[in-house]
């Protein structure tokens, strides 16, 4: 049912994604994904993998007392970063994009190039650097990113002038707020928006407002909880979304005291209804790898994923699936539709690596099977 519903709403709308526009920030990564090899045969791709976390921590496990050497094969050097593949995804869409983030020290670094050209963009810093290691059962993202301190509230109005990042503010109608995790002044920066800028702009109850975490299991829980706290003040200028993959969402679940999902669609509507009351938000969505759920003050919702066990690439998975379900929201979508959006963007993506159109997205609903 869910997808006829969407299928009818995106066709109805989506012409108006090109009247829509989307302020994103603060990240920035240049991704280098990579295979781990358990057993080389020749020179090349002539290897066998390290097929499971699992295998590669019983390999890790095993040097203890010793040492190892661990080969590392490259697969793509791509954008990376919570922000900069969201807004790809959103301008795909056909909506329009001003980015601001680590894209380059003096210049854009090259994998931001095309993305850049089709936004508006403003960079902060140097990008950040991770290492996707790729596996059959998950991933694991080894991160440098000491630049990211230099990413404050001052080096924004720096870079773009206060009158210019206001004037963008309030001309956006989806404002993304994403990776709090890796940034370590993203509260202070949460903090100057809502005690000092969005209450000067004119008000706009429809503005969508859009927080991703990023996995906060390095950051203490006084500080998840205090982020937690300022991200509900963006409700007095708009409607604050909290995106969650499973993991983030037992995170928040267990700081804020309910009892975490598990992966079945009962929990996950029971927890995306208990977190959107406790943290005061309009809404919560959470996005396991197999479904999506959501809760707004209307009820919960719940839809399957397209899931695939041979995906072409996962890294930016659950950035596309952000970048689909606000894509709905900016379309004026139900939430179930909202959902149905994103769980085929990501799906479409981990399928082909590439951002999908709307038409796109359309194609791949009414023939997924």
């Amino acid at each position: 049912m869910f997808r006829q519903t969407t299928l009818q709403q995106l066709a109805a709308r989506r012409e108006h994604i090109g009247a829509r526009s989307a302020l994103l920030g603060f990240d920035g990564f240049v991704d280098t994904i990579v295979t781990p090899v358990r057993l080389r045969n020749g020179q090349g791709e002539n290897f066998e993998p390290i097929a499971t976390i699992t295998e590669f921590g019983q390999r890790i496990l095993g040097a203890a007392g010793k040492s190892t050497n661990l080969e590392l094969f490259p697969r793509i050097e791509k954008l990376g970063g919570n922000g900069p593949i969201m807004a790809n995804s959103l301008l795909a869409s056909g909506a329009r994009v001003t980015y601001v983030g680590a894209l380059g020290r003096d210049q854009v670094h090259p994998v931001f190039g095309p993305m850049a050209a089709r936004a508006r963009a403003f960079t902060l810093c140097a990008p950040a650097h991770t290492t996707a290691v790729e596996f059959g059962d998950g991933k694991l993202m080894l991160g440098m990113m000491r630049s990211f301190d230099e990413i404050t509230y001052d080096r924004i109005v720096e870079v773009m002038g206060t009158a210019a990042f206001e004037a963008e503010l309030a001309g956006a109608h989806l404002v993304g707020l994403v990776n709090w995790t890796m940034i370590p002044n993203m509260t202070a920066i949460f903090t100057e928006l809502v005690d000092r800028v969005l209450p000067r702009l004119p008000a706009s109850p429809e503005r969508v407002f859009f927080f991703d975490l990023a996995d906060p299991e390095k950051r203490s829980v006084a500080d998840l909880k205090q982020a937690l706290a300022v991200i509900a003040r963006f409700g007095q200028f708009g409607r604050v979304t909290l995106g969650l993959n499973l993991k983030e969402a037992q995170q928040v679940a267990a700081a804020v005291g309910c009892q975490a999902p598990g992966v079945d669609e009962a929990s996950l509507r029971a927890a995306c209804t208990t977190l959107r009351a406790r943290l005061e938000v309009a809404t919560v969505v959470i996005h396991p790898r197999e479904s999506a759920a959501c809760a707004t003050a209307e009820g919960a919702w719940w839809v399957p994923g397209p899931y695939t066990a041979t995906p072409k690439i996962t890294t930016g998975a659950g950035d596309h699936f952000n970048a689909g379900f606000s894509t709905g929201q900016l379309l004026g979508l139900s939430p179930e539709a909202c959902l149905g959006v994103g769980v085929c963007t990501s799906g479409h993506y981990v399928r082909t690596g590439e951002s999908p159109s709307l038409a796109a997205v359309e194609t791949f609903l009414a023939n997924w099977r």
